[in-house]
């Protein structure tokens, strides 16, 4: 397995190897392996090895932050200041960022290294990472099958060890399910809790920034350097941090019923409900509840998040920056930019934003969506007052063959059934590795704790 922060941050501190030596070794990894997963859209080869001596002398005068000399991946829909970041678009295939997005600042600050930019499903609209303009990524456990998404790259670049740890962003699963998939620790937290100022928005209420790590334990670090507060993003809230004393005896877990119905891969079932015993050998009480409005969460999420889209998206028009196709008229430049620079996954998620927000249909599906969002997040507030978290599947299937779904793209959707409803209540939850199954294919299992539980979340995840 690869090696957690913890253990290079040893090595690096006692001189085992010297962090230009480390970030060298992860760029040839890089080289070697990823002309066939395809996980990175752009690698900063020479800034890397430039950073990675700059963390040297900082170790050296005995100034290291934990993750100083740590190289990492960042999903490209996160703004690198001087970096392209396009969002796996053509319509952004050359935008250049001309800040730092909040998460980059703490990294910087603390001396992590920047090896490049991962691919993504466009503007993270997607569920396999194969909707991206720039070509698909490939799962480092079986190339013929999807890494998930739409993080799919930062999730591949981990699991194929090409970095220590990498960050992307969570809309409707799109951490935990490539997490899942690519047998690795994937971490969404509490909306709010880490600032999005400098993240290319898709559903501004559902977004938020997370990370793919090799254990839980470097999941809560990089949440205790991230988690800063920003007065730049008015959705950020500043917490107070509180790690738990933990005693598995006086947990209680509940494993909601709706979870178990038809259309759960029989593996992934089996893996799941051994976990859930492991808990309950280990003295927590496993108990049995009810989300009764499980069943409209995923046409809840396809509502709100293909809306807050077609709004978000609107600032794509050929005029202030991106790409610009020719017209004769305004409208031909706003009508040819927008047909040329977005795929089609995006276009129709656009269309259907502006179809539910139209008038006429904005009482009937939008208004009734948010209404439905209130009920999701009720019930697991009312579940939340009996038990301390929940445990289920992260997806219903296990990764399944590049293109396999490309004429099915309800089943697709129907994936994201375990995962949307927690960004519709702003839930904290992780994605933690089980086992693989008969075909060497990777399970996980998804743990979903009470907002503002990160740290109990942790520990849960961490004995698991």
């Amino acid at each position: 397995m690869s090696k957690t922060i913890k253990q290079i941050r040893r090595d690096l501190d006692s001189k085992k190897y010297s962090a230009e030596e480390l970030t060298k070794e992860y760029l040839n990894r890089i080289k070697e392996k990823d002309d066939k997963i395809h996980a990175f859209l752009d690698v900063f080869k020479d800034d890397a090895i430039e950073e990675a001596k700059k963390a040297d002398n900082r170790i050296k005068k005995g100034e290291a932050g934990i993750l100083t000399g740590i190289p990492c991946a960042i999903k490209d829909n996160i703004l690198i200041e001087g970096r392209k970041c396009t969002a796996g678009s053509k319509m952004l295939e050359n935008y250049v960022s001309p800040y730092d997005a909040f998460v980059i600042k703490k990294l910087k600050d603390e001396g992590a290294i920047f090896l490049g930019k991962t691919n993504l499903d466009e503007f993270a609209m997607g569920s396999t990472t194969e909707n991206s303009y720039f070509g698909p990524t490939k799962n480092p456990y079986d190339l013929k099958r999807v890494p998930g998404g739409s993080s799919g790259g930062s999730a591949a670049a981990l699991a194929g060890d090409m970095c220590a740890f990498s960050l992307g962003s969570d809309t409707g699963g799109s951490i935990r399910q490539p997490a899942s998939f690519c047998n690795v620790v994937g971490f969404k937290p509490t909306y709010g809790t880490i600032s999005r100022n400098g993240l290319i928005a898709f559903a501004s209420s559902l977004d938020q920034i997370g990370c793919f790590t090799n254990n839980v334990e470097d999941a809560k670090t990089l949440f205790n350097v991230l988690s800063q507060k920003d007065d730049a993003d008015s959705t950020n809230v500043n917490f107070e941090k509180e790690d738990i004393d933990f005693d598995m005896n006086r947990v209680k877990l509940g494993v909601p019923k709706e979870y178990f119905d038809q259309g759960l891969d029989v593996e992934v079932k089996e893996a799941v409900l051994n976990a859930i015993q492991k808990y309950k050998d280990m003295g927590a009480q496993i108990v049995e509840v009810s989300l009764p409005h499980f069943k409209y969460a995923l046409s809840c999420y396809y509502i709100i998040a293909t809306a807050e889209a077609s709004a978000n998206l609107a600032r794509f028009d050929g005029i202030r920056y991106g790409l610009m196709e020719e017209g004769d008229t305004l409208d031909d430049i706003y009508i040819n930019t927008r047909t040329k620079g977005f795929g089609d996954e995006v276009k129709k998620r656009i269309m259907l934003g502006t179809y539910v927000l139209s008038s006429g249909y904005y009482d009937a599906y939008y208004k009734k969506a948010l209404k439905a969002r209130s009920l999701i997040k009720k019930d697991f507030e009312e579940v939340f007052k009996e038990v301390d978290a929940l445990l289920g599947p992260v997806s219903p299937v296990l990764p399944f063959k590049i293109g396999e779904k490309t004429d099915n793209v309800l089943s697709v959707y129907l994936a994201d059934i375990y995962t949307t409803p927690i960004n519709l209540a702003g839930l904290p939850a992780i994605s933690v590795p089980l086992k693989l199954s008969k075909e060497g294919l990777p399970i996980g299992l998804h743990i979903i704790a009470p907002r503002f539980n990160e740290y109990k979340l942790f520990n849960i995840a961490s004995i698991i």
